[in-house]
């Protein structure tokens, strides 16, 4: 695994949910970019709101443990939280792992091409997450 720099002006977001989990939001397009393309790991889950502008959200991966379902509906719910679904009742969002997440050539920032994967159906929260400062 190379070592990548940081670009200077990025926003990432911090979130802990239940369990230890911890969850990287991208808070722009280039944002989005970076988390997906260069930061999230093959095994990272990777989550989107569905046909609406929103952040890519990374749950980590631990190395002996899998996520629950309860795990991946709240990595999910606050990915909707974080897009133009917002205000919304239930919306689907996108969840897969992160290898199967590509950048195609030529595309505008912040935009990937997701291959595999299923929609959860869930309603936009964070309440259960504590935010945090940094990622460790």
């Amino acid at each position: 695994m190379g070592l990548f720099q940081q670009p200077a002006k990025t926003r990432i977001l911090f979130y802990e949910l239940p369990g230890g989990w911890t969850l990287l939001v991208g808070a722009s397009d280039a944002d989005n970019d970076y988390l997906s393309i260069e930061v999230a790991q093959p095994e990272d889950w990777w989550f989107h709101a569905d046909k609406v502008p929103g952040s890519h959200v990374i749950l980590r991966a631990k190395p002996d443990e899998e996520p629950s379902s309860g795990t991946l509906r709240q990595a999910a719910a606050v990915a909707a939280y974080h897009s133009k679904a917002r205000n919304a009742g239930t919306t689907g969002v996108h969840c897969t792992r992160a290898r199967y997440v590509t950048k195609p050539r030529g595309v505008k920032t912040g935009t990937v091409s997701v291959k595999h994967g299923k929609i959860l159906k869930v309603r936009p929260d964070i309440s259960f997450a504590s935010r945090k400062r940094s990622e460790g």
